[in-house]
């Protein structure tokens, strides 16, 4: 029989564990149809995978494409690393439930914790919903490029719940309001929710400075809202954890992995949560791997959720400088990119910028790292890295070697200053347990700050291909079945006749990764990071070939993906 798309003579590893092996894979509509030898050819699309490898579509549990997803169907820059199921509503943010009018309300939240502008938020999503099903009725009704599917999140229940007091820290919930929070995590989780997600980081807060809601709440209370879960027996929990205290900053991990393993145990669910290796908190990530292992014989499900790389905020002349607050650069701040460029070519502004950074603090340009516009990007560095050693080897001032090296890459060139998972060995370690769990590409958030979306890229070339600290079978594993399983996409994350046909063409010597560049397709013309990839060569998602090459082929065949219809 002749098949809707046949992939030939490639390298599958079919996201299972098991030994990569030459095969076929057909397609017939949004199916995988067989793996192995298929003899006729394909009646609609037939590609050479010769040399390629061929596997099961990423699975990323950790975005915040939420608003997003309301402008951008492509969902990038999450499309170019082989990414097709998403999942939204991580860190307890999420747009429902939410009382009529009050959109602001959590689009302001949105954007003081995960950096996406309010403004967009409030104009890319129709925020014709109240509840969560009708949250979920509405992405439905939207295009996609790829899958998505989404928490309910604390901080938008206790916020429609009880309101602006629910952000003090003192608050406790009543009763009454305990169960009104956990009807609104069983409605959603009947509608199709994936799970529940919490916030409890100091970093996260809203506009006026307060921590969001959930931060000091007691134990107790995420017992009764995330009651239904277990009664329901399906759903997951997540949260970005509080690790230390805050005015000493000494770890608790402890008392944050007991509370947790106890909420898991209680709800018999799955509960993934973040960890980077944090300076300030030395070896405080073994701890609690060591915690979680422990925790998972004694009947908790928990599964740090751990990301590949450092965490670094990006500068780029484009957006945000390492120069922002020279007084001499502050008539430069409204140019565009050509336009400061020409600016800083002038030698008048070039000297007045030079002599305004003589006083800059040199040590933090020890921490700051140059990525040529003349390479792949990287995120392992030496101590020659630094703009600071590039100053000295050059015999000038910091200040002067970054104004320097804008121009000289015509503003392509970035600078991006680690702040987690600064230590290669332990992010090492991070990758090799078998407790973590692959997440915290953080698609969608922190638009100018940070890009982590290409995590799946960097993975598979550094860890799997160039440090071999994983096989090639568990490396995809952990971007696909291991995601998917987990997450509770049935079906999806592996390649085997009968799974929807979710899947990557690989040129594993090939992968690299261009540096992030900032473009202006926000609404409004906000600028964002984004980063495409080289060696993805072909993307299918639900059988449509949906990128090839780095480029969308036109078809949106993403789906929203409910629990309860998996």
């Amino acid at each position: 029989m002749a098949h809707d798309v046949v992939i030939r003579g490639g390298i599958v590893v079919d996201g299972t564990g098991a030994d990569a092996r030459r095969a076929d894979v057909a397609i017939d509509g949004d199916r995988v149809t067989a793996v192995g030898r298929v003899d006729a050819d394909g009646a609609g699309h037939a590609i050479d995978a010769d040399g390629r490898i061929v596997t099961p579509g990423f699975v990323d549990i950790h975005s915040h494409l939420d608003a997003q997803i309301g402008w951008d169907p492509l969902m990038s820059s999450s499309c170019y690393h082989g990414v097709t199921s998403v999942v939204l509503g991580n860190c307890g943010m999420t747009f429902a439930p939410v009382r009529p009018g009050q959109a602001d309300v959590l689009a302001a939240a949105m954007e003081t914790v995960e950096d996406i502008p309010a403004s967009c938020i409030l104009g890319g999503l129709p925020w014709s919903w109240e509840g969560f099903g009708g949250y979920l009725d509405a992405l439905a009704a939207m295009p996609m490029g790829i899958n998505a599917g989404g928490y309910v999140g604390d901080v938008a229940i206790r916020l429609y719940v009880a309101g602006d007091e629910a952000c003090e820290p003192g608050f406790r919930a009543t009763p009454d309001q305990l169960r009104e929070m956990a009807r609104c995590v069983e409605e959603a989780m009947e509608a199709g929710a994936l799970g529940y997600s919490i916030s409890r980081s100091l970093f996260h807060r809203v506009p006026d400075g307060r921590n969001v809601p959930g931060t000091w709440a007691p134990p107790e209370e995420f017992y009764a809202i995330a009651e239904p879960l277990g009664r329901l027996g399906r759903g997951v929990l997540e949260s970005a954890p509080r690790y230390n205290e805050v005015e000493t900053n000494a770890p608790r991990v402890d008392e944050e992995l007991a509370w947790m393993a106890e909420l898991s145990r209680r709800t018999g669910r799955p509960f993934s949560f973040n960890l980077q290796q944090i300076g300030s908190l030395g070896s405080h990530y073994r701890d609690v791997i060591r915690l979680a292992e422990e925790a998972n014989r004694t009947g908790a499900r928990l599964r740090p959720q751990i990301t590949p790389r450092s965490v670094g905020v990006l500068f780029s002349l484009a957006a945000n400088t390492l120069i922002d607050d020279l007084p001499s650069f502050q008539p430069l701040k409204p140019l565009d990119l050509q336009g400061r460029l020409d600016a800083l070519r002038d030698p008048g502004v070039r000297a007045q910028l030079i002599a305004d950074g003589a006083e800059a603090d040199a040590g933090l340009f020890e921490r700051m790292y140059l990525m040529p516009a003349d390479r792949p990007a990287v995120y392992d560095y030496s101590p020659a890295d630094s703009v600071a050693s590039i100053a000295r080897s050059a015999g000038v001032s910091p200040v002067e070697a970054y104004v320097d090296a804008m121009v000289e890459s015509n503003g392509r060139a970035i600078v991006n200053w680690p702040v987690m998972n600064e230590d290669h060995d332990a992010v090492r370690e991070l990758v090799t347990s078998p407790t973590t769990i692959m997440g915290l590409a953080d698609a969608g958030a922190h638009a100018t700050q940070i890009m982590d979306a290409s995590q799946p890229t960097y993975y598979l070339a550094h860890w799997v291909r160039d440090e071999q600290a994983l096989t090639l079978e568990e490396g995809v594993r952990a971007l696909t079945g291991d995601t998917a399983a987990f997450i509770g996409y049935t079906d999806r994350g592996t390649l085997r006749p009968g799974s929807y046909a979710d899947v990557n063409v690989i040129d594993l010597d090939g992968l690299s990764l261009p540096l992030p560049e900032i473009v202006r397709d926000f609404p409004g013309d906000i600028p964002r990071f984004v980063q495409k990839a080289h060696g993805i060569e072909h993307t299918f998602v639900n059988g449509r070939h949906f990128m090839a090459h780095g480029e969308h082929t036109g078809e949106l065949a993403g789906r929203l993906l409910r629990l309860h219809e998996q």
